[in-house]
């Protein structure tokens, strides 16, 4: 089963080097276990641009959908066996990182 893992943070502030030497640790360790299948960062939410097209003419606003102090600021598309692996690499992967992390299966076909 695959799982959305989302890293959370209320910084405007990257990911210092000791962090990211951390962060590629734990990818190596991921991929090692054959769990990895995606990750990346994003920038900054001011750098988000919005389209809602539900109406007659598509509305293109700038900035992130949810005014907030937290904000998505990257992401991991994991492979793990049940919810359970997930959790204890989800727990790895924060102390990595050092952010909090959101843990959600993909719905299955």
């Amino acid at each position: 089963m695959q799982y959305l893992v989302s890293v959370i943070d209320d910084t405007a502030g990257l990911a210092t080097d000791e962090e990211m030497a951390a962060i590629d640790a734990f990818n190596d360790t991921l991929r090692a276990g054959g769990h990895w299948v995606f990750a990346g960062g994003l920038a900054a939410p001011t750098s988000a641009t919005v389209i809602d097209n539900r109406g007659e003419q598509a509305i293109v606003s700038d900035g992130p959908f949810v005014e907030s102090k937290e904000h998505l600021a990257g992401l991991w598309i994991w492979e793990a066996s049940d919810l359970d692996v997930a959790l204890k690499l989800a727990e790895e992967g924060s102390k990595a990182c050092n952010r909090r992390l959101e843990v959600r299966p993909f719905l299955s076909e």
